[in-house]
């Protein structure tokens, strides 16, 4: 997942289509939100935007609007305490709603980017099914993306295990 920022920024095509998100100073802030305990909420924004665009543009999909919906899904600043006091719900069915908002007051959002980023969470809570193929994969994504970001601490302690147990194998 470290390595994706080194492919999207080099994707002259994606960087113009989602440019003027990326310009938003409100946006930017996300940048500072821990998100899934070692990531960023702008950098799995990013993942998340990013292998979807890829995918969607591969099934010969919106990949526009999967790109900046993709982007927009977390624009959200709450922390989960804050959605809580909130009392509109948990924060998985809250903050997309929060998102949506969010991403109205920067652009112009179409029905499809509304679908994504409104149901980008209808496998952990109670909200409508996506209307749209492109809303399937940025969830998907998204799912993967949050699996991803929190099992690699884990992961790489069970890869230094392992080589530490070859290397003493090794040396017997």
């Amino acid at each position: 997942m470290q390595n994706i920022q080194a492919y999207w920024k080099q994707d002259e095509e994606y960087v113009e289509i989602v440019a003027d998100l990326l310009e938003n100073e409100q946006l930017q802030k996300l940048d500072d939100i821990t998100h899934h305990h070692y990531t960023t909420r702008l950098a799995h924004s990013l993942f998340v935007s990013y292998v979807s665009y890829r995918i969607a543009k591969k099934m010969n999909l919106d990949f526009r609007s999967v790109a900046r919906a993709g982007l927009l899904h977390d624009f959200f600043l709450e922390g989960r305490e804050d959605i809580k006091q909130m009392a509109q719900g948990s924060h998985n069915y809250v903050h997309p709603k929060i998102a949506c908002e969010n991403a109205e007051k920067i652009t112009e959002l179409s029905d499809l980017e509304k679908d994504i980023i409104l149901k980008h969470m209808f496998l952990c809570t109670r909200c409508a099914f996506p209307r749209y193929k492109e809303s399937y994969i940025v969830t998907a994504v998204d799912k993967y993306c949050a699996i991803s970001e929190v099992s690699a601490p884990s992961r790489a302690k069970v890869h230094d295990a392992v080589n530490t147990l070859l290397m003493k194998l090794k040396l017997a």
